[in-house]
């Protein structure tokens, strides 16, 4: 088996810039990744075009939470996506649910129409659904091209049973995009036992802000106050070393 092709999940540019540095093939680009990632900002999609050697998909998701979205929510989603697609952005990743869980087939087919020729990668919206099977067949009738799974589970280690079958229904249809804690101990056993075409994981690190001037009062957002002077950032040296855990030769 070739080496699977990694992605790498960063929130700004400087992740980006790093994780290409470490050897990724492709990043993901949301905000906010502490609520699982949320659209960025147009200013940072087009600089991360701007300073990208690999391909850059961009995260669409209006909001934290469930994947349940209003009205004017999901219209959000689709004037974000033609927006992407007309600054020449790649692929997008997106997911909407029913109330009963089961993939929106109205409002996914309507996002992927949107968003073609881009490609389009269905995120973890697929992991909270009842039936994993049923949701990729749906899946694969929208003519979506990628689902990004950790097999229903807080991690790819914990949804293994899931992940293998998944990969095996999917294989030569639709690709899976294997996630869900993937750290240098953990992404060689993940790719051995699913032989995933592609494997998805951020290399964050905690780091403390230059910041000299401190305000020991605030917390923005609610945050604990160290929250506001610790930045986490996308570490080269982790990048490189998650995929030299594959042993693969440079």
């Amino acid at each position: 088996m070739p080496r699977p092709l990694i992605e790498l999940c960063v929130e700004n540019t400087d992740g980006l810039l790093a994780a290409q540095a470490g050897g990724a093939d492709r990043v993901e680009l949301c905000a906010s990744l502490l609520e699982g990632g949320l659209t960025p900002s147009l200013g940072m999609v087009r600089e991360a075009l701007r300073v990208a050697r690999v391909p850059v998909f961009v995260m669409v998701r209006p909001r934290g939470g469930d994947f349940l979205y209003s009205e004017v929510e999901f219209a959000a989603m689709l004037e974000d996506v033609r927006l992407f697609r007309e600054m020449g952005v790649p692929g997008v990743v997106f997911g909407c649910l029913t109330a009963d869980g089961q993939i929106d087939a109205a409002r996914m087919g309507a996002l992927v129409e949107a968003a073609r020729p881009m490609q389009v990668t269905c995120h973890r919206a697929f992991d909270m659904v009842p039936d994993p099977q049923a949701a990729l067949e749906a899946l694969i009738a929208l003519r979506v091209d990628r689902v990004l799974t950790s097999g229903l589970a807080d991690s790819a280690v914990e949804g293994l049973d899931t992940l293998r079958t998944t990969v095996e229904a999917a294989r030569g249809r639709i690709t899976i995009l294997v996630c869900g804690g993937l750290t240098p101990d953990t992404i060689a056993p993940v790719w051995r036992a699913t032989q995933a075409d592609e494997l998805h994981f951020a290399a964050l690190i905690d780091t403390p802000s230059g910041m000299r001037f401190r305000n020991p009062s605030i917390g923005m957002g609610g945050t604990a106050l160290e929250r506001e002077y610790t930045n986490r950032v996308t570490s080269e040296a982790l990048v490189r070393q998650t995929i030299a855990a594959l042993g693969f030769a440079d």
